[in-house]
């Protein structure tokens, strides 16, 4: 969107210096990443950045008001409430689609939120390897006025509190399983915390502990990546601690927060970056241009169980309409232009709120490239010029 920049990283790049920038990544973990990164970034001119600053702001004003939490009480399922929560989410993020407007510019368009965790090791250390291996101006940066060392200071100050780095935990199934395991990897590195399986909490009365070094250890705050949707299909998992147990530990983030600031929400949201969304079970008529509308169950993540094409059929035979939205369709600009052709992309906003704090501070990007007809890394295989990225904003 830099298009000086673009440019001249485009007549720079060649693939000797994008397959050493992959095997660098692979080296210093000595582990596969296993989902495409991309062969750039993306270069976000500052009006573009303001709309998009501008359109987190307007959605997080939502998000502080008095009583978002009866708005959104009924989204966490009664069965998977967890115990003392407090009183806002530790973290957030905020995913926009980048589209135009009437007028031909480049507007963001929100798809979804998630007061959950996200790639914020990951994200700074990929930031870093662009750098090493590209040549990315000095005038553009992924952070939001933060330093390299403020950043992980701040991480730290969010994730890991008052607390030594041996009593919080990374909880994740099965954490070196799973394709986002890079950023664990790297969260150990910039925080200096465990990470460990659900199935390895110890449980006596009220208080966690695990094993580190063959030594119990207390557990005085969970840094949460535990998925619910993941964990119900885990039926061979042997917990000793269920998670909607009263325990004596604190959460980053409470899990309660991912059902409440997620899809549940958007149809309680009114801004020009977000489009139209409704309740299925709300809807007073089904709209006749069902073409332009995209229905999304609300308990899902990474994109499942959404249809595109949706038909009349799709919504009568939903079987319980209050667990799904309907939204209209946002249109994906092409932003980038690669050298093999137009790329959409995504950008995620990830916020860091403390507890004494009254809102969310900005701190970090995520993006994503596609040419698919879906923006996550699974739904572009065998193309080039896609996958995880970072976008650097103009100063």
């Amino acid at each position: 969107m830099i298009s000086s920049i673009r440019l001249a990283y485009n007549a720079a790049f060649t693939e000797e210096k994008y397959q050493q920038f992959l095997a660098d990544m692979k080296q210093e973990f000595n582990t596969e990443i296993d989902f495409r990164i991309s062969e750039s970034p993306v270069f976000v001119d500052a009006q573009l950045k303001s709309k998009l600053i501008h359109a987190g702001e307007e959605i997080i004003d939502v998000l502080v008001r008095p009583d978002f939490k009866s708005l959104s009480e009924k989204a966490i399922p009664k069965n998977l409430f967890v115990p003392n929560e407090d009183e806002h989410t530790s973290l957030l993020a905020i995913d926009f689609a980048i589209c135009k407007d009437e007028l031909g510019k480049f507007i963001p368009q929100l798809i979804e939120l998630q007061g959950f965790a996200s790639l914020y090791g990951y994200q700074e250390w990929l930031s870093d390897k662009y750098r090493i291996h590209f040549n990315i101006p000095s005038n553009v940066d992924n952070k939001f006025g933060y330093t390299h060392a403020a950043y992980i200071n701040r991480l730290k100050e969010v994730i890991v509190g008052q607390y030594h780095a041996e009593n919080v935990v990374l909880l994740e199934i099965e954490p070196w399983k799973q394709k986002t395991k890079i950023d664990f990897y790297i969260t150990q590195k910039y925080l200096g915390i465990n990470v460990i399986c659900l199935s390895e909490v110890i449980v006596e009365g009220r208080l966690l502990y695990y094993l580190k070094e063959g030594n119990k250890t207390r557990i005085n705050r969970i840094y949460n990546r535990v998925i619910f949707d993941e964990l119900a299909q885990r039926s061979d998992l042997q917990c000793s601690f269920n998670m909607t147990d009263d325990v004596d530990v604190e959460w980053v983030s409470h899990p309660n927060w991912f059902f409440r600031i997620s899809k549940y929400i958007m149809p309680f949201l009114k801004s020009k970056y977000v489009p139209e969304t409704y309740f299925v079970n709300e809807l007073t008529e089904i709209p006749d241009d069902l073409e332009n509308w995209v229905l999304k169950p609300l308990f899902s993540f990474s994109g499942q169980g959404v249809i595109f094409d949706v038909t009349l059929k799709d919504v009568e035979r939903l079987s319980n309409p209050s667990h799904f939205i309907l939204q209209r369709k946002v249109l994906y600009a092409p932003a980038v232009i690669a050298p093999t052709g137009e790329v959409k992309c995504e950008v995620r906003l990830l916020y860091l709120w403390n507890k004494n704090e009254a809102r969310p501070t900005l701190a970090l990007n995520l993006a994503r490239m596609s040419k698919g007809k879906m923006i996550g890394v699974r739904y572009n295989a065998n193309l080039d010029w896609v996958g995880s990225t970072t976008c650097f904003f103009e100063s």
